[in-house]
């Protein structure tokens, strides 16, 4: 089994692709919006091409209307692994939500209850203040938390702060003790990393941002929104298309949701490296701006080659 992560835009999914052709693989999305189905361009999911050539796994599986947690996505990731497994074909896993992949690894983190009460003071504030606001506050008790959530993700904001209430502790320390308390599963899984330079990265990301625009997400939004059932909060929530729905109100001009695209997802490209830098056992592979996919293919097969040579090796002799 063979897992490939990295921030946003770093053409993991096009490496997921080439690879799973050369060995045989199906693939398992780990991505917490490709699991939405008609939401496709600022997701950024696979082509119809390369869906007719092989089969994926955890993408388009809920109604934008419906809520999806890490709970679903471990307990239908499960059944993916199973079934593959039947039909012996390889796994490759791909994707950059990074507690989604936490919990492929390692299992559920599990922090203390839920309080509804505390819940829905917070979402009421959310209401009256802003989510922006609850944000801010969240940046002064636990700046390690909110570094790996996304502004926009009232969920995971409000259940911080829930966490905090409760316990007088950030959740970030609960993190950590599950984070002390695992171990990485090298037997079960090959873990690729594709790491690019800061400013490469933040140039593909602004590419990537334009090339949604110019081939329709504005019209994927309005579609969506004029669905009989609306949006989940959570996708709703989603990089690109909360920004395009305050652009649908008329609260921005264009010009100023796509440039919020922009500064949200290189935001959320490093909110993903704060978490991998967690990951034990990652492979990285360092890549050249120039750098094609052929090229990545070629020295990812290389390096499962020589790791495979090496799991096949003899123990060495005891003096």
């Amino acid at each position: 089994m063979i897992l490939i992560l990295g921030v946003t835009a770093s053409g993991k999914g096009k490496l997921a692709c080439g690879l799973a052709q050369k060995i045989n693989a199906e693939i398992i999305s780990v991505d917490s919006m490709k699991v939405y189905r008609r939401m496709d361009i600022g997701t950024a999911k696979p082509s119809p091409q390369s869906r007719q050539k092989l089969k994926y796994h955890l993408i388009d599986v809920v109604e934008p209307s419906e809520s999806f947690s890490v709970g679903r996505f471990l307990e239908l990731a499960k059944d993916a692994i199973k079934n593959i497994k039947q039909r012996n074909k390889s796994i490759i896993a791909v994707g950059g939500t990074a507690l989604y992949i936490k919990a492929l690894l390692y299992g559920l983190f599990e922090g203390p209850g839920a309080d509804e009460n505390i819940r829905k003071q917070l979402k009421q504030r959310a209401k009256n203040e802003g989510l922006t606001t609850l944000y801010d506050e969240l940046i002064a008790i636990d700046p390690q938390a909110a570094d790996r959530i996304s502004p926009n993700d009232a969920r995971r904001i409000i259940r911080a702060l829930e966490v905090h209430q409760l316990t007088g502790k950030p959740i970030s320390s609960f993190q950590q003790q599950w984070n002390d308390s695992i171990n990485c599963p090298t037997d079960k899984w090959t873990i690729i990393g594709l790491r690019r330079k800061k400013d490469v990265e933040s140039k593909r990301i602004n590419a990537r941002v334009k090339k949604m625009i110019n081939t329709g997400l504005v019209d994927e939004v309005k579609t969506l929104l004029a669905e009989e059932r609306p949006l989940s909060k959570q996708a709703a929530a989603a990089i690109g298309y909360a920004e395009i729905i305050e652009h649908l109100k008329g609260k921005t001009i264009l010009q100023d949701a796509v440039e919020l695209i922009k500064i949200n997802t290189r935001r959320f490209a490093k909110s993903q490296r704060t978490w991998f830098k967690t990951f034990q056992n990652v492979d990285w592979l360092d890549i050249a701006e120039n750098q094609t996919t052929d090229q990545i293919l070629a020295r990812t097969e290389k390096l499962l080659a020589e790791k495979k040579r090496h799991i096949g090796k003899p123990p060495e002799p005891q003096a």
